[in-house]
């Protein structure tokens, strides 16, 4: 759920030690909130309506509706795919998008849509076409997608040096 520029924006306990520090979630409980909900075993799905709110350990992903797929082997949820005025949020981090895709066992999210999903963390953001976050990794990919007159900005804000404020 959630998000993109983390990695840029935020200090990583990977980047210190050198060693890719994995937080899976794949094996924590899903907790979906929702309006409505349909299921169709035979096509593997569930889907929710109406202020949905679906959450993954420290992942809280909010839509208008989310549609979750089962593997056809074991059951277990193979991709969550939010549609509609989605918010991804992880600890201080917030994704802005009209579309997401949550792979659990890749740890990966996808913004996707119109207009151009956003990732916010503080007063730094993100901004583009597609943007790729990999949450147990905390790496992310933002792309203007291909199209030459669509591009990523970013804004990252330089934290305020104490002589500066102090006028001295």
């Amino acid at each position: 759920m959630m998000l993109a520029c983390f990695a840029m924006v935020s200090s990583s306990i990977a980047a210190q030690t050198d060693k890719p520090v994995r937080k899976d979630r794949s094996h924590m409980p899903i907790t979906i909130k929702s309006n409505e909900m349909t299921a169709d075993n035979k096509g593997k799905t569930a889907i929710f309506s109406g202020k949905v709110v679906a959450k993954q350990g420290d992942i809280t992903i909010f839509s208008d509706k989310l549609v979750v797929n089962y593997a056809e082997k074991n059951s277990e949820v193979d991709k969550v795919e939010a549609i509609g005025n989605v918010r991804i949020v992880q600890l201080n981090r917030t994704g802005i998008a009209s579309q997401a895709v949550y792979e659990s066992r890749d740890g990966r999210i996808t913004l996707t849509g119109s207009p151009n999903p956003k990732v916010m963390q503080g007063s730094d953001s993100v901004s583009g076409k597609i943007i790729t976050y990999y949450v147990d990794d905390d790496k992310s990919f933002v792309s203007g997608g291909g199209d030459p007159n669509s591009r990523v900005e970013a804004v990252i804000n330089q934290p305020v040096r104490k002589d500066a404020a102090g006028g001295r």
